[in-house]
């Protein structure tokens, strides 16, 4: 009994050397074959062009909101914007506007690009412009002048517009408010007019 109990006190004595060790090298083995870690390695996020980005100076999804001499309500959004060369100006890509007048009426536009002229008090649209009104008139044209002071809207050149009534083709199209003394706003067609009428069933 004695024989057995020494020979497990002799287990136990060299098991408790025996095992640290074992332990110690399986540690240094994995230090050893590690990877080495290259520190001189570009992070994949630090190739940035800081020049290019400074000179490309942009802001996503602006927002200019008025209201004009007349009470209407203008709003005037794009997916980017750069700063132009003059005071308070911006050049605009897909560019979409809406004038909202106190007696009920909207005039809803889109266009691929534009310019915003604070200074200037200018609106100006191009690349194919659709307006659309809540009178039932919508109108393509190639670009529009527009006042961010009042509600003035002037097409630049030819325009194709589907009303109510009818079809209508004009050399040019302007949207205003003359009398400031009076309601609603004039809708004209002018320079050589078109009209395919076609009543309502």
């Amino acid at each position: 009994m004695a024989t057995r109990d020494n020979v497990y006190s002799s287990v136990i004595f060299w098991l408790k050397i025996a095992l640290p060790l074992i332990a110690l090298v399986i540690l240094s083995t994995l230090f050893l074959f590690s990877r080495r870690i290259d520190t001189e390695a570009s992070l994949p996020y630090a190739e940035v062009d800081i020049d290019t980005l400074a000179r490309d100076q942009r802001l996503t999804a602006p927002e200019y909101s008025a209201v004009t001499t007349d009470g209407a309500a203008l709003s005037v959004s794009a997916d980017i914007a750069r700063p132009s060369q003059g005071e308070g100006s911006a050049s605009a890509e897909q560019l979409v506007a809406a004038y909202e007048t106190r007696d009920g009426l909207r005039i809803d536009l889109t266009a691929a690009a534009g310019e915003l002229d604070r200074a200037a008090g200018r609106l100006l649209l191009s690349g194919g412009v659709v307006i659309v009104t809540s009178e039932g008139y919508r109108m393509i044209t190639a670009g529009l002048d527009g006042a961010l002071d009042r509600t003035e809207l002037v097409s630049d050149g030819e325009v194709e517009a589907d009303a109510p009534f009818g079809r209508i083709e004009a050399g040019g199209m302007e949207i205003s408010h003359s009398d400031a003394g009076m309601p609603g706003y004039d809708l004209v067609f002018n320079k050589g007019v078109k009209l395919i009428y076609e009543p309502v069933n």
